[in-house]
Formats: structure tokens, sequence, C-alpha cells
């Protein structure tokens, strides 16, 4: 049976996310459904959840789109929770405990996420009944693990309401240190957003293990490691997001200081490779030093290009979704011609482009949007 919270949070945030992005969710099943010819439906589709579940590229390409999806989710909840009429909840939720409250959220996004839980199931029978085993299991972890992350995220943002205006140990033992620029929004990570940034790490580490386990056979191929790095890059979207949101609304000031836009640049490239270290950890670890230093700048490069396309159409966070699903499957397949040399100039100078051209004409308005 389920708890009264359960019910009011599958109504307030399930129901509310399908009503909101209805448009979108017909847009797609039109296109998995509409687009294919009638009697070509159930092979189609067969052959797809084949492919997903015996091809670990397929796969991944999947779990990419996926990752959209549940951070568009993350984003959702996460701005409603705190939208005037959802107030109720931090009277009401809190009196629970964090176990049963987590339950709750956990029941929320395997709501949230029925298109593609029963998407996910369906795969996983077609790979069984072809005795493919490996893949189908990596297919109900990643779900399982990402519900999981997602009701820790909720109940740690309902929870965090009671405390909130309250200084974290780490801004006042730090509070005399001299701060550079760089590192004021790694300051703001780990005093208020910590749950997303370990999160965040826990999701790359699941995707470096993941990708080298699924490629063990060809793991020194430059493309697995720049295929796991373009995922790490993609999974740091919701903290590419923070970022300018942060530099936006505390920020905003620094327009009018006398900091060149190239200084500005370097500075938000400082941002990414701090935010990367414990990847570039592993990557110096793993690899020759000049293949780790060219993996690191194909991370650094396509980080700056999503941070600097939020400065095109400003903190839209459904266009920035759509924009990095697209880039996501470009940059996939340049890597898959051996072409992550190439990717290194080329980001850096579309991401400098955008923000230069762009950085004094942003009027600092938040969508309403997003």
């Amino acid at each position: 049976m389920q708890q009264p919270l359960t019910k009011v949070l599958l109504k307030v945030f399930a129901g509310g996310f399908y009503q909101v992005h209805a448009g979108i969710l017909f847009v797609v099943f039109f296109i998995m459904v509409g687009t294919v010819p009638g009697n070509m439906l159930i092979t189609y589709h067969k052959s797809l959840m084949l492919a997903m579940t015996s091809s670990p590229v397929m796969l991944a390409l999947v779990i990419g789109v996926w990752l959209i999806y549940i951070f568009k989710s993350w984003h959702y909840v996460g701005t409603q929770i705190f939208a005037p009429d959802k107030q109720f909840l931090f009277y009401s939720s809190t009196s629970l405990s964090r176990s049963e409250q987590r339950k709750s959220w956990y029941y929320t996004q395997a709501g949230i996420l029925t298109p593609v839980i029963i998407y996910a199931l369906l795969a996983v029978g077609v790979g069984l009944a072809h005795r493919f085993y490996i893949l189908p299991s990596v297919i109900l972890l990643f779900l399982t693990v990402m519900i999981w992350f997602s009701a820790v995220i909720y109940t740690r943002l309902i929870n965090g309401m009671i405390d909130g205006s309250k200084q974290s140990f780490l801004l006042r033992w730090s509070s005399k240190w001299r701060k550079p620029y760089f590192s004021l929004y790694i300051y703001h990570v780990f005093d208020d957003k910590k749950v997303p940034y370990f999160i965040t790490k826990g999701l790359s580490w699941l995707i470096i293990s993941g990708v080298f386990y699924l490629f063990a056979d060809v793991s020194t191929d430059t493309r697995v490691a720049g295929i796991a790095i373009l995922a790490v890059i993609t999974a740091h979207a919701v903290l590419i997001f923070e970022e300018r949101r942060f530099e936006e609304t505390k920020l905003s000031f620094t327009r009018n200081l006398p900091y060149s836009r190239f200084w500005l640049f370097l500075n938000f490239a400082g941002v990414y490779f701090f935010l990367l270290l414990p990847e570039s950890v592993w990557l110096f670890s793993r690899f020759q030093p000049l293949m780790a230093v060219e993996l690191l700048l194909a991370g650094l490069s396509t980080a700056l290009l999503f941070h600097s396309l939020l400065y095109w159409f400003g903190l839209n966070m459904d266009k920035y979704l759509q924009w990095i699903l697209g880039l996501f499957i470009v940059l996939f397949w340049v890597i898959m011609f051996r072409l992550l040399w190439v990717l290194i100039p080329l980001n850096l100078i579309i991401a400098y482009l955008f923000f230069y051209n762009n950085y004094y004409r942003y009027e600092g308005v938040v969508s309403r949007e997003s």
C-alpha cells in the first residue's frame, strides 16, 4: 500500500512533469512509432532492443539519451520543490524519517521514468531471450542506481530547507582566504551543491567502469577513452548549467569589472579543470602522459562548449538539453572516426566565439522555462 506522501508526490511531481512535457513526449512517441510503417513496427523495435542488449556502442548512445531525460527530471523536480505552491511539503514530508522520504521519492522518480523503464524492461526481455546477459544487467543496474540517486537528491533538497540559511563549515573555515575568481563556484559547489557533485562523481565512476568493462578487449583504443570522457562530461551537464546560473545570479556584477573576455574564458577553464580533478587523476594513472593530456583537453574543451552555449540562448534547460543531446551524438561519431584530436581546437574555437559574441549581449535574465 502506498504511503500518503507517495501519492502526493506522484500526483504533484510525476503528474506535473508529464503535463509540462506532454508535447516533447508526444514528439518522441511519434518518432518512435509514427515514422515506422505499421507492418514493420514490431520488427523495427525488436531489432533496436536487440542492438541495445548486444552492442556496447548502441547501449552507450541509448544511455546518453536516457541521461538527458533524467537530467531534465532533476531540473523540473528541483525547481518545483522551491515553488511557493509546493512549500507545504516542507511542513509535511520532513516529519517522516529520511528512509521513508527516500522511499516515496524513489517511487516518484520511477513514475517519472515510466516510459524509459517500460522500454528498458522490454529490451532486457529481448536480450535475455537471445541469451545476452551482461548488457541487460547493465541496463537494470543503471536504472536502479539513477532512481536511487534521484531519491537521495530530492530528499536532500527538501530537508536542506531546514537550515538553508546556515553558513557551512567550509565557508566559515575559509573566510579569511583569498579566493581567485575561478574558485568561487568551486566553493559554492562544496557549500551548497555537495549532493549533486558527489552523485555526478559517482555517475562518472560508473560510466568509466562500465565503458572499460564493456570494451575490455580494446581498452587501449583512444576511441574507448574518448567515449568515456564524452559521457563523463555529459554527466556533468547539470553542474555546468548550475555554474552559469551561479554566474548570473551571484556574479553578474563582474560584467562591470575590468576583466577581459579572454581572461574570463580562461577562468572558466580553471573551474572545470578543478571539477574534473578526480577524472584527471584517473586519466594520468591509466594512460601515457601525452594521451592523458589529450583526453583531459578534450573533456575541458567539451565542457567549455556546453558552458558557452548558455550565453547564446540563456538559462533555458529545455534548449540546453536538446543541444547537449545533439552534440553528444555528433561528438560520439567524430570520436568513432578517430578525430579526437580535431575536437580540442574545434570545441575551443566554437566555445570562445559563442562566449565572446554573447557575453555582453546576454541580459542575465533566467528563462521562465528553466
